[in-house]
């Protein structure tokens, strides 16, 4: 049925499609739509039935064979055009983009030359699309390997048959208008006419669709209660209306519906507008979700064919009867807003593929776009949707073409239109027609949000200047300026502010919307600057416009304002009253940027030298031009002052530039400019005053401090509209000086890492700073260690650059400049003053600014604050003020000098500061010329601190005049007599050091000597006392009764808590070692092994996998088991207070026995009782009773355990072996293990509680050792003392804990354990010894072999010997493990052929075991060879034993194994009294058949697990190299639960190496009744609980421990500065630091991931509130 458009083939295949064919086919399609769409969907079938046979017909043949013939055919486009998903890396060359939205894929990338530049990675957010192959995106090497273009490529239309051509438009028309019919559709249960079916059921769907309002937890909650689904069913809903858009909740009658929308709407319109729900036919949906398809499907068949591809772009743009915006692709983009986000998502994606991969179509969907570019705008303001999933977002693929961007600015006028849309979008204003922006709703607010895009279209436009302007683009272009100077107008003098005195302001006005916007525009201003730059004509006209709208807002100002005359120094100045601290006053001067931005230009470009009579200059007022910039400027040192009580005023400074206060000050006479800096600083009534130089007296302190502080700013701005000569065009400076000057000034407040620097130097356009082709010359790179990051220091040489009044420096970045500058300068032997640097040349524009240095009132300031100087006493002046005034005094002098060197002979130097300088004070205050003053202060005794800089300006007097004096120009001296003197001094200083250092050195020589003879002396006497000791020394045994003990010396401790000293006694007090106790899965070989039911779990035998061991660690402090005690109760007694006051977590979990150590606060969950160290045998028994063979000790033990089979003898517990304190600590820590390890609740009677403990004690052993192993670090003597005490600690209480289980359990346990050994058919289940880890089994049979005998004296002997059979036994049956397990697939080249006996006694055991075991085990020729693997396999074994009975038996271990090498082996086997040939120990044949007849060991060896040995180290997963390897696997990996979508936080395990996706509903799973995310599920049954993450998007480690504790801890990726970047902001490339890695692989294996966690959470308590379980 479903291809009963087969018959239509024959009519159509031969002949082109007429209009009434046309027509005819569209009928016959739609009928059969009508038909089937409704069947198919509703009943949950493909779409793919209903799409075959258009393949069919598009084709002419079968599809599969079809569309790979139009592969085959198909000229491939240059453009890559690959659509991004979201979170994959795109890169983009910071040499060679054309802008920073240019960006790569990753294939691209890695064919074009860019990998070799300097790029920037970042991961997308879904949407954009590869720039590769597009000509105008980059500067160069637009093309990769694979898009290389192909050169005379034909019309590919023509390519194709004439037949498919004209099917393929047929179809494409059909099913592309069908699509947008439906997608436009706004009837919810009528279908358009043609569509309609036959019979109309009553069946719809309750469709819920998404917005930006309701939070997902509001929508679970509402769906719960609307259509009574469960928790999960709701989780998935609501995930699916936020990826797709909307969402059938219901399916049913109309009735069913209907009832299910009015509960969601009531729910949910409580506070804001209720979702959005329709009920809508089912045929309706039907067809809906049949066009997305079909959308889908179109999108598909056109990557095939780029000819196709055309004819689809023909299909959409062709225009309708009905004329304007009548074409499909029109229709889809004007109700854009109207669709759903699934719709959209798919149509955008459509309309990539096609329109924008063509350069012909891009351009006329482009026009289009611009023509309705206001429609789209306004509705986008509306729709509630985010930007990405608008079609508006597609402004970036269109404005960012250079050729496009002009043409579209040229035929539609769109840099006007732009501007106008965001205009008319902020209604607010006030009477003078300015942005009004206090009291904004959130609506409001809202709104405001989404006008700020059209801001970044404009900047799109802007963004790259043209080098070529037509007449129309310059006409366009200032058309497009008016209308921005229209909108900068509407923003100058916003928000004005007047102070408030006295109350305390409850309200701030809204500020920051006006600001947000401010600095919004400053990127616009400075590219509309680019623009005006490059054209002369454009230049002057831009200027002119901006000049005349600025006196617009001038004439505007109220007009009241009184004029005053001010007189000083002998000059007088016409200006108006006007205060800051009373008038209204406003920071947004906008135009003001503009203009000071063109005034630099003019200067730069030399248009004002060339053209002058062009210029307007004539209508500038330089008072009117530097009046509202200093309102400014005085506003914010009024802030500074105290004198605002206001919020937010700080950020000004840095936006506001003093480049039109230079503008106007070159332009006025300097007596005049500084006369009314001194009125609106509020000021010139104190340095008017008759007796100025007497001290302006005030007697209210806070006026005095406030004037002081303003003072001081004046100061610091006459300091800046001087000294600022590093904007090119002020000065005469390139760029590169800028950016040179910038980081030398951040380096001189301390060394700094890369990032650092980036951020506080300024970007340009395209987010550069240019700090890399400066950095190097001015700074050398410290590269970082395993922890901290790289820093550049700043070279020595360029420290004489730094100006201590640099204007990016805020008030602290000064003071710690200063600091350093001196203490730099103290270190290398010079004087502590920082003369200004020597400033560039100024521009002719500018010139006449340094007249300000020279002028008589700015002589006036500096002789009155001078002169206030001389008195110490009073309050009228301050240091800083001194300081400013020294500054200034030096910048004159600086000017004087560069000017007389720079001059020559015949020309008279015009700037005579040095004169003026020398001249006594003007009337009415008659009092010492300047630079008397200075003479006079130079020695004053509460100046020190400025001693050194007002010497340096008395020599640069000196220096001048001399110079002036000398009228020959032939050379000039700069150095006086003077200095010639201080550095004689110097060089005397140093050569005194360097002899007392030298005299030091000799003498620290002498008495080494010294003591190096008297070692000898010493040795050589006591020669035989050595030798004995060495003697003893090599012999030493650990285990059987020829082993030593510890030597019998007190064993001293001290409580941490109380102080006190004390003996560890098996009767004292009960000392304890704070520790942590917990499951680990470090040493597992097979993560797989779900965990165990901790009901039924029976842990005697621990398989040789070890999926899962119990550790334990400790930090080393020792406590009474009573002050401990009283502690932990003080801390659950602090819980409980706590969770009643509802206060934030602790790091630690007190109901699971968690507390901090109170010494050092590591993270500990129990406390391990101290035993006393096990005594030596008495060698004197072993003569007696001698130490029985193998086989007569396995007789007596076979005869004990008959015994204890048929009566289990009655144990007088004759003596108590502990005092009951200590035995109340043995059943705690057994408790402690019992609980963890079987995650249960306590039960002392439980039958395995001592079998934990020997577990955690075996665990711990074989762990260290494994880390020893790997670090190549001696067996013993190595660990940290924490490690050998907890060792030491574990394994004597382990030895000790049988002692509070009844003795009937430990015998029941040692009968199983030796049943392995040598079967026992009274025992049953017994596991083979293929299933059982051999060390183990040694701890727990030797832990367990004690209890079979009593303790005293004579029987201890006995049990000494017992050991050492068992431990004989044990290794025998490792050994035999090996074999069996050991098939060496790789056979070696045979060593020479007469093997040693070792080599030959493991042949014939090997062939022994063949015997047995038959075809199972290969034949091996080379003994050399088995008994290597052997060797090797059996070799962590002997090690994790040597040290189990190290510190079982207190016995000091050999000199060969305290240091790494050879020799290793052989001092084990004596140290363990083993035999060399390990092979000599297996005599009985009897018990290896009986081991190896055990039914488990053919099986295990037939198709089991067979684990290797020595088994391997685990270690983290191989992480690539490059970074973004790892974000490319991530953005490929979808979440395994909601079919194919991406995961918006893959997270990579990093002991698996499994992806899971984090933080998301979807992945949620139920763990212990709880719901918790997908790491947190995987951290129990990948770590038992414990997870090491890499979050892939955010460059992020993460660990985790249980559900409630987790922290962040640095990635091991660093970029080429050795920084992180945390969250991916910066997107430099970044790598792998092996070292890095490796440390964190270390923390794991040594089980210090809950340690790292802990002192974390403690440290940092925001960590603590962290949801950790959601992740």
């Amino acid at each position: 049925e479903c291809c009963s458009l087969k018959p239509l083939y024959p009519n159509i295949q031969n002949q082109c499609l007429s209009c009434s064919l046309l027509a005819d086919l569209q009928q016959e399609m739609y009928n059969h739509l009508a038909l089937y769409v409704p069947r198919i969907l509703c009943l949950g079938l493909s779409g793919l039935l209903l799409l075959a046979p258009l393949e069919w017909l598009l084709l002419g043949e079968e599809p599969a064979a079809g569309l790979a013939q139009l592969q085959e055919n198909n000229q491939p486009s240059p453009l890559c055009g690959h659509v991004f998903k979201v979170g994959e890396p795109t890169y983009s060359c910071r040499e060679c983009a054309a802008d920073p939205t240019c960006v790569l894929c990753m294939q691209c990338f890695l064919g074009s030359i860019h990998k070799e530049h300097r790029y920037r990675m970042t991961t997308s957010g879904g949407g954009g699309f590869c720039d590769c192959g597009d000509a105008e995106a980059w500067k160069k090497g637009p093309y990769c390997q694979k898009h290389t273009p192909i050169e005379n490529s034909k019309d590919p239309v023509a390519q194709l048959p004439a037949d498919m051509v004209a099917r393929s438009y047929s179809i494409f028309s059909i099913i592309l208008k069908y699509a947008v019919d439906l997608l436009t559709w706004e009837q919810e249960d009528q279908l358009p006419a043609e569509l309609k079916p036959l019979e109309k059921g009553d069946t719809y769907y309750c469709m819920l669709f998404n917005d930006e309002v309701h939070t997902y937890e509001q929508v679970i909650y509402t769906l719960q209660k609307a259509v009574n689904c469960s928790q999960k069913e709701a989780v998935s809903f609501a995930t699916t209306v936020d990826r797709d858009g909307r969402k059938a909740v219901r399916y049913g009658d109309f009735q069913f519906c209907e009832q299910a929308k009015s509960v969601i709407v009531r729910n949910t319109s409580r506070q804001s507008k209720p979702l959005r729900v329709q009920v809508m036919h089912s045929s309706v949906v039907a067809h809906q979700c049949f066009a997305l398809k079909a959308l889908s499907w179109l999108g598909q068949i056109i990557q095939y064919s780029d000819g196709l591809r055309r004819i689809l772009c023909q299909v959409g743009l062709q225009k309708g009867p009905e004329g304007e915006n009548s074409s499909l692709v029109d229709r889809l983009m004007l109700n854009d807003s109207k669709m759903w986000k699934g719709a959209r998502n798919i149509y955008h994606q459509l309309l990539m593929n096609s329109l924008l991969m063509d350069i012909k179509y891009k351009k006329i969907f482009a026009i289009q776009f611009a023509k309705n570019y206001r429609r789209l705008q306004t509705d986008f303001m509306e729709d509630d949707h985010e930007r990405v999933v608008s079609v508006t977002s597609l402004s970036v693929q269109l404005f960012t073409v250079p050729t496009m961007a002009r043409m579209l600015m040229v035929e539609e006028n769109l840099m006007t239109t732009i501007i106008r849309t965001f205009v008319d979008h902020l209604r607010h204003r006030d009477l003078q027609g300015r942005f009004q922006f206090d009291r904004y709703t959130a609506q409001q607010a809202f709104k405001f949000g989404r006008v700020q895009s059209l801001i970044g279209d404009l900047k799109y436009v802007l963004i790259s200047r043209p080098s070529e302007w037509s007449d129309q683009l310059r006409l366009k272009f200032l058309e497009g300026l008016d209308a921005f100077l229209e909108l900068l107008k509407c923003m100058q003098g916003m928000d004005p502010v007047v102070r408030q005195v006295g109350q305390h302001i409850e309200m701030e006005p809204e500020w920051e919307a006006a600001f947000t916007l401010q600095m919004k525009l400053t990127n616009i201003i400075s590219m509309i600057q680019e623009w005006c730059s490059a054209d002369e004509h454009v230049l002057i006209e831009a200027y002119r416009k901006c000049l005349s709208v600025l006196s617009q807002c001038h004439s505007s100002l109220p007009d009241g304002e009184q004029p005053i005359n001010l007189s000083l120094a002998g000059h007088s100045v016409e200006t108006f009253r006007y205060q800051v601290s009373q008038d209204k006053v406003s920071i947004h001067l906008p135009v003001c940027r503009l203009l000071a931005g063109l005034h630099v230009l003019l200067s730069r470009t030399d248009v004002a030298s060339r053209v002058p009579e062009q210029l307007p200059l004539g209508e500038l007022s330089p008072p009117l031009l530097i009046e509202l910039p200093l309102r400014c400027l005085v506003l914010c040192a009024q802030v500074h002052a105290g004198m605002w009580r206001r919020n937010g005023f700080s950020l000004i400074n840095q936006v506001l530039v003093s480049v039109l206060m230079q503008a106007g000050a070159s332009m006025m006479d300097p007596n005049h400019f500084l006369m009314i800096i001194l009125s609106r600083f509020e000021l010139f009534h104190i340095f008017s005053s008759t007796d100025v130089r007497k001290r302006y007296r005030e007697a209210n302190k806070d006026v005095v401090q406030q004037n002081n502080t303003l003072i001081e700013e004046m100061l610091h701005l006459i300091i800046m509209v001087v000294g600022e000569r590093y904007v090119a065009g002020v000065g005469q400076v390139e760029p590169f000086d800028e950016v040179r000057r910038e980081i030398i000034h951040q380096l001189s407040i301390r060394p700094m890492a890369h990032s650092e620097l980036v951020k506080a130097l300024p970007e340009n356009g395209n987010k550069e700073t240019g700090l890399e082709g400066v950095i190097d010359s001015v700074a050398s790179f410290k590269s970082p260690g395993v922890t901290g990051r790289g820093l550049y220091e700043l070279r020595r040489e360029w420290n004489k650059y730094f100006n201590l009044y640099f204007h990016h420096y805020s008030r602290a970045d000064q003071s710690k400049a200063e600091e350093a500058q001196r203490k730099l300068r103290r270190q290398n032997g010079q004087d502590t003053a920082l003369p200004p640097p020597i400033p560039p040349p100024l521009c002719p524009l500018f010139g006449s600014l340094v007249n300000l240095l020279q002028c008589d009132v700015l002589l006036a300031v500096e002789g009155a604050v001078l002169q206030w100087a001389v008195e110490p006493s009073g309050g009228g002046w301050t240091e800083s003020m001194l300081q400013r005034v020294l500054h200034l005094v030096g910048m004159a002098l600086l000017e004087e000098q560069q000017q007389l060197e720079n001059s020559s002979a015949d020309e008279d130097v015009t700037f005579n500061y040095t004169c003026k300088i020398t001249r006594p004070g003007e009337a009415p205050s008659t009092s010492g010329s300047v630079l008397a003053l200075l003479e006079s202060l130079q020695n004053a005794p509460h100046l020190e601190v400025h001693k050194d800089m007002i010497t340096w300006i008395l020599k640069m007097v000196t220096n001048i005049k001399t110079m002036r004096e000398r009228t020959s120009s032939t050379s000039t001296i700069t150095i006086s007599p003077g200095q010639g003197q201080e550095e004689m001094l110097r060089d005397k200083d140093k050569a005194e050091r360097k002899r007392k250092a030298e005299m030091a050195r000799l003498r620290r020589e002498k008495i080494m000597a010294q003591m190096s003879e008297m070692q000898k002396h010493f040795i050589n006497e006591n020669k035989e006392l050595f030798q004995q000791n060495l003697e003893e020394y090599t012999c030493t045994v650990c285990v059987g009764p020829r082993r030593l003990g510890g030597t019998e010396h007190r064993h001293l401790v001290t409580c941490i808590l109380c102080q006190e000293e004390q003996e560890v006694k098996g009767h004292g007090r009960a000392m304890v070692l704070a520790a942590f106790v917990q499951r680990s899965t470090v040493l597992s070989k097979n993560r797989c092994r779900s965990l165990p039911d901790p009901e039924r779990h029976n842990p005697l035998f621990m398989h040789p996998d070890l999926s899962l061991g119990i550790h334990t660690a400790s930090c080393g402090h020792i406590m009474h088991a009573t002050c401990w005690q009283r502690y932990f109760e003080a801390v659950q007694l602090k819980e409980q207070r706590r969770q009643q006051r509802l206060r934030g977590h602790t790091s630690y979990d007190v109901e699971n026995g968690e507390f901090l150590c109170p010494l050092c606060e590591c993270l500990s969950n129990t406390v391990i009782p101290l035993l006393p160290h096990t005594p030596s045998p008495d060698h004197r028994f072993y003569t007696h009773c001698s130490h029985s063979n193998l086989e007569t000790w396995l007789q007596t033990t076979n005869q004990q355990i008959t015994a204890l089979h048929f009566a289990h003898k009655k144990h007088s517990d004759g003596e108590n072996l502990y005092s009951s304190s200590i035995n109340e600590m043995i059943t705690t820590f057994s408790m402690s293990t019992y609980k963890v390890g079987l995650k249960v609740n306590p039960n002392e009677q439980d039958h395995r509680v001592p079998v934990l403990s020997w577990s955690t004690c075996a665990y711990t052993i074989q762990s260290i050792e494994r880390l020893m192993m790997e670090e190549d670090k001696p067996l013993f003597g190595s660990l940290p003392c924490r490690q050998d005490d907890c060792l030491s600690s574990l394994t004597r209480f382990s030895s000790a804990c049988w002692t509070a289980a009844p003795l009937k359990t430990i015998h029941t346990h040692f009968i199983r354990l030796f049943a392995v050994l040598v079967p026992d058919s009274q025992v049953e289940n017994t596991p083979c010894i293929l299933d059982i880890d051999m060390f183990h089994l040694l701890v727990y049979s030797v832990l367990s072999y004690t209890s079979v005998h009593s303790l005293d004296q004579s029987r201890r002997t006995l049990v000494d010997s017992g050991h050492l059979h068992l431990f004989h036994l044990i290794t025998v049956a490792h050994l035999v493990q090996i074999l069996l397990t050991s098939a060496t697939e790789e056979v070696c080249m045979d060593q020479d052929s007469g093997g040693s006996e070792e080599e030959e006694l493991t042949c014939q055991l090997y062939d022994t075991l063949r015997k047995h075991q038959g075809s199972l085990l290969p034949e091996v020729s080379s003994g050399w060879q088995l008994w290597r693997s052997v060797k090797a396999g059996i070799l962590p074994f002997l090690r994790a034993s040597a040290l189990f009975f190290h510190y079982l038996n207190s016995t000091a271990p050999p000199v060969d194994l305290l240091v790494a090498g050879p020799g290793q082996w052989e001092a084990l086997c004596s140290y363990l009294s083993l035999p060399l040939n390990l092979l000599q120990l297996h005599h009985s044949h009897h018990t290896l058949l009986e081991w190896c007849c055990h039914p488990g060991v053919r099986q295990t060896l037939h198709g089991g697990v067979i684990v290797k040995f020595p088994r391997e180290s685990n270690r983290l997963v191989e992480l690539p190299e490059d970074y973004s390897a790892l974000i490319n696997q991530a953005s490929s990996f979808t979440c395994p639960r909601s079919g194919g979508d991406k995961s918006r936080a893959p997270t990579l395990c990093l002991v698996c190496g499994s992806m899971l996706c984090s933080q998301s509903y979807c992945c949620q799973t139920e763990v212990d009744g709880e719901d918790v995310g997908a790491c947190t599920a995987h951290t129990f049954t990948c770590g038992a609980g414990l997870g090491l993450f890499l979050r892939v998007r955010e460059s992020q480690v993460l660990f985790v421990a249980g559900k409630t504790k987790g922290c962040f801890y640095p990635p091991p990726y660093l970029d080429d500065y050795g920084e992180t970047d945390q969250g991916l902001k910066r997107g430099n490339p970044l790598h792998l630091c092996s070292e890095r890695y490796r440390k964190i692989e270390h923390l794991w294996r040594q089980h210090g991931i809950a340690e790292v966690i802990g002192h974390a959470q403690e440290a940092n308590q925001t960590l603590v509130a962290i949801d950790w379980q959601h992740l």
